[in-house]
């Protein structure tokens, strides 16, 4: 920018966030309205009764480019999950992992029952040839669903049920593999090349960190301001904040996607949502499930689709008398169910899969649940995104739906919608 200009950010969300320290950084006069207490959207924590919760279950790709680009990892103080996952069936527990990046599983993966060998070819085969292949080519060409990109390459329906099914289930909160096929490229590089983890404050840390770069920098954040209204011209652009006005020369919308729709009157905004329940439990110290810090899988339902021994990969995330789990819940119905069905659901998953154990000691500690946790994403969606610049006058878009739903996608979209800002004055 040629001269300091102003600049209003609706959202401290990590799009949000990202736009307002790059904006200021480029000597904008940037503030932030936030309509929650806190920053960070859809990724953050809270304490209760010495646990660390994050909202639902959340986990942070390393190998992502933007969070390379945007984080300071050292300082987040990271605590990695083991690769691979324990997939889980009545009285059955295996590993399936990486032979490449976690060699000691070597042999359980290798008889591991629940996949073919030549499934296990055929991975090390696909991970060759996305690392062949730039970044940024994976999000173009023609489209298909997960469950047929696998059949093509030739995968047996025992992987696609058996593993995908339960571990991209967790990821794209799609357990019919009916979500677009670039999702599951780009993840699955992700995965190879870097490490999946959480911070030990929590993933609310990642956002508190990008709002100490913000204010750094100069950026005024006001949460607990709601903004009902934004119009832009080629001049600029008017908000109500609280009910009051605020003029500026440019505005950035890094809301979620229903409110920006709202906000900007853009259609193409893609407000169908993926829905998904967390509950977190208690379990006495000592409890072990002997995962070695990996997930478990649900190869039999989605309820819960996987259960996660989250103390046991971040000792910090439960007091020194307790341990942390939880479990995720896909679709609709588990939004209806009460607590203690949801916790029933889990114990007895448990006991299915541990019948040598009890888990009557399981006590439920809070419930999330994300009626819309992602953006539905099936393939093409991402060739019909809304631009940065799809709002009228100096309006513009930041968030994952801009890109694609992930946090890959939030953080990447705030840079680009600085950029744009930037570029046009």
């Amino acid at each position: 920018m040629n001269e300091e200009r102003s600049v209003v950010v609706c959202g401290a969300g990590l799009a949000g966030l990202v736009a307002a320290r790059r904006l200021a950084a480029a000597g904008a006069d940037v503030t932030v309205y936030e309509q929650r207490e806190t920053v960070g959207g859809r990724v953050r924590s809270r304490e209760r009764e010495g646990f660390t919760l994050d909202r639902g279950f959340q986990v942070l790709f390393t190998a992502y480019p933007a969070v390379r680009r945007e984080l300071d990892l050292d300082a987040l103080d990271l605590r990695p999950f083991s690769p691979g996952a324990v997939i889980a069936r009545e009285g059955e527990r295996s590993v399936l992992s990486d032979p490449l990046r976690d060699p000691f599983s070597v042999f359980e993966s290798l008889f591991n029952r629940e996949v073919t060998t030549s499934d296990k070819l055929r991975t090390l085969a696909l991970r060759q040839d996305l690392a062949s292949k730039p970044l940024d080519a994976l999000f173009r060409g023609p489209d298909t669903t997960i469950e047929e990109y696998l059949s093509d390459w030739g995968f047996s329906s025992r992987f696609a049920e058996n593993f995908v099914a339960p571990f991209y289930g967790g990821i794209t909160l799609d357990r019919s593999l009916s979500t677009s096929k670039r999702v599951f490229e780009y993840t699955f590089r992700m995965l190879s090349d870097g490490r999946t983890a959480v911070p030990a404050d929590g993933m609310g840390a990642i956002a508190d960190q990008l709002a100490d770069r913000a204010e750094a920098v100069g950026v005024d954040i006001h949460t607990d301001s709601v903004v009902y209204e934004v119009s832009g011209d080629a001049d600029g652009a008017t908000l109500d904040v609280d009910g009051a006005t605020v003029e500026a020369d440019a505005v950035v919308v890094g809301t979620d996607p229903r409110t920006a729709a709202e906000l900007t009157d853009v259609d193409a905004i893609p407000t169908r949502a993926r829905p998904s329940t967390t509950q977190y439990y208690r379990l006495p110290e000592g409890t072990d499930l002997g995962t070695k810090k990996r997930i478990l899988l649900n190869a039999e339902s989605a309820t819960p689709n996987a259960v996660v021994p989250l103390s046991a990969v971040a000792p910090e995330y439960a007091p020194d008398d307790a341990e942390l789990l939880n479990a995720t819940f896909l679709g609709e119905t588990p939004l209806s169910m009460d607590d203690e069905a949801l916790a029933d659901a889990t114990r007895d998953a448990l006991a299915a899969w541990y019948p040598e154990r009890q888990f009557g000691a399981l006590e439920p500690i809070a419930t999330d649940r994300i009626e819309f946790a992602q953006f539905d994403q099936p393939p093409g969606i991402h060739d019909s995104l809304p631009d940065v610049r799809a709002p009228a006058g100096r309006v513009y878009l930041a968030g994952d739906y801009t890109q694609w739903s992930s946090i890959q996608g939030a953080l990447e979209s705030g840079r680009v919608a600085a950029q744009a800002v930037g570029d046009d004055f």
